[in-house]
């Protein structure tokens, strides 16, 4: 019972490095090295491990030790494409549901995200970019849904970050973005759902760019 507080802030603390690019796809993790780090026995390492391979973000193998999460080319595809589909959902029944306190809360999100993009704040904007996905995800008032495209978010993580990297992306990104405020501001399901589609899903010259950015990080 005592591990339990400890392995939930570890799970946080190796989620939070894994997203912000500490730990890169493809990365050892030494739980010799991470108890040391957090001050513990290895179990709440192990622990914190088993949590993340279940979210997507790490890979237990057998042996081998546990790794980063790194997918080939066709099965980052796979999940950009599942991702633009629940974003999809989340965006039509945002523009039905959500309530003035949560619009007004996205507004000032959009705005904060406008501000870094047009000081080409990347880091920066690329935090604020996730919050702006999870004002729609909440603005659903649909628990399971938002609860999976939270975890399918924070698995892509990574590779969205590597994404805004690629050169014009943070101003196309936040390009996109006002096309998705006016749709749900205005209460256009359809709209909000195609904008959020085109805005996540990840195909011909952008997929390239994203796999060039990928290659570019991990060398």
């Amino acid at each position: 019972m005592t591990s339990i507080p400890n392995t939930l802030r570890i799970r946080r603390a190796l989620e939070d490095s894994i997203v912000r690019g500490r730990f890169l796809p493809g990365t050892r993790l030494d739980p010799e090295a991470l108890a040391q780090e957090f001050d513990c026995s290895r179990t709440p390492i192990r622990e914190a491990f088993q949590q993340l391979e279940a979210s997507g973000l790490v890979r237990v193998m057998p042996k081998r030790g546990t790794f980063v999460t790194h997918w080939s080319p066709e099965e980052l595809a796979e999940r950009f494409e599942v991702m633009a589909e629940i974003e999809a959902s989340c965006g039509r029944l945002a523009a039905r549901r959500i309530s003035h306190a949560e619009l007004d809360i996205f507004h000032e999100v959009h705005e904060d995200c406008r501000r870094l993009a047009e000081a080409g704040e990347v880091e920066a904007y690329y935090a604020r970019n996730s919050e702006f996905h999870h004002c729609i995800y909440r603005a659903t008032h649909n628990a399971f849904l938002t609860q999976e495209a939270a975890r399918l978010h924070a698995m892509l993580q990574p590779y969205r970050r590597m994404q805004l990297q690629v050169r014009n992306r943070m101003t196309r990104s936040f390009a996109e973005h006002d096309a998705i405020v006016a749709a749900i501001r205005g209460g256009d399901a359809e709209a909000a759902a195609r904008a959020l589609h085109d805005h996540v899903i990840v195909q011909g010259d952008r997929f390239h760019d994203l796999i060039a950015a990928m290659r570019q990080t991990l060398a």
